[in-house]
């Protein structure tokens, strides 16, 4: 708790308080008539990190100015017609919705603001339709005010840097990630690898995120944003190199009777202390790596005509076993040359590396997406009725809230959830409100009395601002703390204005609940199912395009997918170890798929037949698996995979004949984990 609760809980919430008190001067100054969006923006951008801050600013300053044209372009031709202006809100808040589930980065944000920003001016604004480009424009000013005054502190006073963040949560990445493979190779099992490769596939994720705000950081020696997506996808590679010489260790043993040559083990060992300690100097690092991979490739058996299956799976662990070795070297490098903060590059394969990179591929649930934005969509136009129909003036305050709330949550599996705690902070927001505003306020004189007045509860809910736990909480009291029923002097003493306002934030948040409940009921079901058919429906169509294979953007994506379904399962409360496991067998298995398709391009139609024919026997089985009752795969495949492997390994050229018995190999085993050994089929 102390560490929660610190210094840099502290030192955050004495940024927060000076930005927002800052924010608001300088609107009251200029005689802004909604002082109070100054104000909650400050807190609303507010982030540990200065480059956060910048980014998220810039991110909000975009959406308000699309939210507010669009307002300004539909409300004159459309405040006569209030079912057509319902319609158009609600297509307009269902497409930000939409896009931003897609993107499903930091920047989503931008498209979130634009959706209910458009929802906080027109709702309000539709009994004076001449007022609306006014309202948007000081809306669009105030937040700005905001937005500097938070990027402005935050960016002077202690600045937390985001290059400091991302360089130590590498430094514990990369020890996650050779711990994990120094486990996952062991000649015995380990415990606890499925946790770990749970972890090393969020800390993927996690970089991407703190990457996009990379650019924005105020360090002047912040890492350069490809070397973060060439790291990120060296990591990526990890987790299916990994388990695949987990996998070849574990059918040796098996075929052996649990014994491993006496070379094999000492090779074993011998990696997995260099994964115990790489060291920090890059040369003896590199050394050391090199040597590794020699005796990899010593050991490796030929590619015979004859090769038997002992022989195959041999060449598969080395081979494996010597690229995982190459991708821990390569991330140790990458890392060397985030922290030197140097454009040269320290190495010329990370001067290879650094080539061509692009932005990670992410997993896309345009079902989820569709869902959400017709959540929103039903939400805006059933709230819309129920005002009208109604009569109720402060209604449209009500619908407004239900449409931010939508709009914010949308992304959640069960949005009610965080509603809910939204709906706690709004009553506790009330009470303090009351208390502030008819017992404190009408007390006070001038802008210094103001800011002693507010400095306790809001240094405290800054505090709390900083703690994933208690933000839900938090952040709704300071919205009811930065209400116009407090801040704008028009509305200061008129308790029937506070109370209809009070009564319809309460209703909106209500609202909002039960549309949430009615609309996402089994979301997180529903989002598991998802996920698993969108995996099997891109190994179908990947087995079957005639294009150049990209493997990392397929490794990356299904690392995206598991550090999505790890929580969820764990919300669901399902074990969700089988699925996982089968999800990492996915993963090796599109690998394999991209192995074959690429060798099947360099190869005549003729001797590429058998790879086709394989792959199409792939796409088949994965299109035909339900994945509430998935079916192992058919007999035939194994048989037409042995054909191909028969075929391959009669082929003239040793490359050729290398490159299809690891890749069927690879195949093989992840399709049929339990089948009995290859054997040469008869002519």
């Amino acid at each position: 708790m102390s560490a929660r609760f610190g210094w840099p809980a502290a030192l955050f919430s004495l940024k927060c308080f000076g930005a927002s008190m800052l924010a608001l001067f300088v609107a009251l100054s200029i005689g802004l008539e909604r002082p109070y969006w100054a104000f909650l923006t400050s807190y609303i951008v507010a982030q540990p990190m200065a480059g956060a801050v910048v980014s998220k600013g810039l991110f909000r300053v975009i959406g308000t100015m699309a939210g507010g044209a669009f307002a300004v372009a539909i409300v004159p031709p459309l405040v006569n017609a209030p079912e057509l202006l319902s319609l158009a809100m609600a297509s307009w808040l269902a497409l930000c919705v939409f896009v931003s589930l897609l993107d499903r980065t930091p920047r989503a944000y931008m498209f979130v603001l634009a959706g209910y920003t458009a929802c906080l001016i027109v709702f309000p604004s539709v009994d004076a339709p001449d007022t609306i480009f006014t309202v948007a424009s000081l809306r669009v000013q105030e937040i700005m005010i905001g937005i500097a005054s938070a990027s402005l502190v935050h960016s002077v006073i202690f600045p937390g840097s985001v290059s400091n963040v991302l360089l130590a949560r590498v430094k514990a990445m990369l020890a996650d990630a050779e711990r994990w493979s120094h486990d996952a190779i062991a000649i015995h099992p380990v415990e606890g690898l499925e946790d770990e490769r749970r972890r090393l596939a969020q800390d993927i994720s996690e970089l991407h995120q703190l990457s996009i705000h990379l650019p924005f950081d105020t360090s002047r020696l912040a890492p350069r944003v490809r070397t973060v997506r060439a790291l990120q996808d060296e990591l990526a590679q990890l987790l299916p190199l990994g388990a695949a010489v987990e996998d070849r260790l574990a059918a040796l043993k098996s075929a052996s009777g649990g014994v491993v040559p006496p070379e094999t083990q000492a090779l074993i060992a011998d990696v997995r202390d260099w994964l115990a300690a790489p060291g920090e100097d890059r040369p003896e690092r590199s050394a050391a790596a090199q040597a590794l991979i020699d005796r990899c490739a010593a050991m490796e058996p030929a590619a015979r005509r004859d090769m038997d299956w002992g022989e195959m799976m041999r060449m598969s662990l080395f081979a494996r076993l010597a690229t995982l070795i190459a991708a821990h070297r390569d991330c140790r490098d990458l890392y060397e040359q985030m922290a030197v903060h140097s454009r040269e590059p320290v190495t010329p394969r990370v001067a290879e590396l650094l080539e061509g990179r692009r932005s990670r591929e992410l997993h896309r649930d345009v079902a989820g997406a569709a869902r959400g934005a017709f959540g929103a969509f039903v939400t805006i136009i059933t709230g819309c009725a129920l005002w009208i129909g109604s009569g109720w003036t402060d209604g449209s305050t009500a619908v407004m809230l239900a449409g931010v709330f939508l709009a914010l949550f949308a992304g959640s599996d069960n949005p009610a959830a965080p509603i809910k705690g939204f709906m706690m902070g709004t009553l506790i927001a009330s009470a303090l409100a009351a208390v502030y505003g008819y017992a404190i306020l009408p007390r006070l004189d001038g802008f210094p009395m103001l800011a002693a007045a507010f400095a306790p509860m809001l240094l405290a809910l800054g505090a709390m601002l900083a703690s994933p736990r208690f933000s839900g909480i938090a952040l709704p009291v300071l919205l009811g703390l930065g209400s116009p029923a407090l801040i704008a002097d028009r509305y200061v003493g008129e308790f029937a204005a506070f109370l209809n306002g009070t009564i319809a934030q309460l209703v909106g948040v209500w609202f909002a609940i039960i549309m949430a409940g009615l609309l996402q009921s089994a979301g997180v079901e529903n989002a598991i199912r998802r996920t698993i058919r969108a995996t099997w429906t891109d190994l179908a169509t990947r087995s079957t395009m005639m294009t150049t294979p990209d493997v990392r953007g397929w490794v990356n994506r299904m690392l995206d997918r598991i550090a999505l379904l790890a929580p969820r399962l764990a919300t669901a409360r399902r074990d969700g170890g089988d699925l996982l496991f089968h999800a990492l067998r996915d993963l090796r298995t599109g690998v394999a798929i991209g192995e074959l398709r690429q060798l099947r391009l360099t190869l005549p139609a003729q001797e590429g037949q058998p790879l086709a024919e394989v792959l199409s026997g792939v796409a088949r089985h994965y299109r035909g698996l339900d994945p509430d009752a998935p079916q192992p795969a058919e007999p035939a495949l194994l048989t037409g995979i042995d054909h191909a492997v028969d075929a391959l390994s009669d082929n003239e050229s040793a490359a050729v004949r290398r490159q299809g018995v690891l890749a069927l190999v690879s195949l093989r085993r992840n399709l049929f984990p339990e089948g009995p050994p290859y054997r040469r089929m008869a002519a």
